[in-house]
């Protein structure tokens, strides 16, 4: 009902702030794109409703917004997907799978439906600044020979005015690479790549909870040269179970099974592939509290 409410508060403001930007600095063809999202049952009407705003909330504006409906959702999330369509029909573009299917396989689905070249990522619980859009595409405008662009990112725990920790990745390239090659090197709802480029590669795969890290090796190990834009541009939310999903036998053998596959294809080395598998088998069997603690603590800037 929250989810709703807000989508029926925000609707007079979107419609004047849609009108006033979407034409901003002579947007062009070249400059169109579209927003990528997932959606299941399992979340939260409200942070949805947020999170699809901060997208139309955006200086440069998205000329399509691709949901695809992981199974049958609750009546609030539908109550809350329906608000903006009726709002935006030419804009949104809502795909219902029968089944839950996951994120990988949901996302594959998702990128055939998108009608432009550019497209960005988007998660249903995270809020993006207004400016992301239009610095990522300022950004591959004039370096045409990066294919994607992500950004630093900020954890917050319900409000963003509450900042818990940074994540600084990798600016350039070559330091994306080397990054790669034991962690993930690009926040997944932060990035923005070409269409042409996931299909090339294969688009994404079934892979639980890794089909972020597998899209990005593969793009990579394609010749897609990646670029971190060092602001940060997106606010990650921090809810109950961030780091339990970060744990468990059925993401370790994911992740295990993962590392097999890099290794077989030559992206990493023997002692890449042990340092990575051993640092899995150890945080995913490890309490709660301390892989809270070690994710929090030791692969996060802490906000003082």
């Amino acid at each position: 009902m929250h989810g709703l409410m807000r989508c029926i508060a925000y609707k007079v403001v979107l419609c004047r702030m849609w009108d006033r930007g979407i034409n901003m600095k002579g947007m062009s063809n070249k400059m169109n794109y579209s927003v990528l999202m997932s959606v299941y049952k399992k979340d939260n009407a409200d942070w949805l409703a947020l999170s699809i705003e901060s997208m139309l909330n955006q200086t440069l504006k998205p000329n399509e917004i691709v949901i695809i409906e992981d199974g049958p959702l609750t009546e609030e999330l539908n109550q809350v997907l329906h608000n903006f369509y009726n709002e935006f029909p030419s804009v949104f573009k809502i795909v219902a799978l029968p089944k839950n299917v996951e994120l990988g396989l949901a996302l594959r689905r998702g990128i055939l439906e998108c009608k432009n070249e550019l497209i960005a990522r988007m998660d249903s619980d995270d809020i993006s600044v207004p400016v992301r859009c239009e610095k990522q595409i300022e950004y591959m405008c004039s370096h045409p020979d990066i294919g994607m662009v992500g950004c630093i990112i900020d954890e917050f725990i319900n409000e963003t005015s509450n900042v818990i920790a940074h994540r600084i990745l990798p600016e350039k390239h070559n330091e994306i690479v080397k990054f790669s090659k034991r962690r993930v090197p690009i926040t997944h709802p932060t990035v923005m790549f070409r269409k042409s480029d996931v299909l090339r590669c294969g688009n994404y795969k079934e892979r639980y909870l890794v089909e972020d890290y597998d899209i990005f090796v593969r793009l990579l190990m394609n010749g897609v040269k990646a670029y971190n834009i060092q602001s940060p541009l997106v606010y990650v939310r921090v809810s109950d179970d961030f780091y339990k999903r970060r744990g468990g036998r059925r993401y370790l053998t994911s992740l295990l099974s993962f590392n097999v596959e890099l290794y077989r294809m030559g992206w990493t080395s023997k002692i890449d592939f042990m340092v990575r598998s051993i640092a899995n088998i150890v945080v995913c069997f490890m309490p709660n509290m301390i892989r809270d603690i070690i994710y929090k603590k030791l692969l996060r800037k802490q906000v003082v």
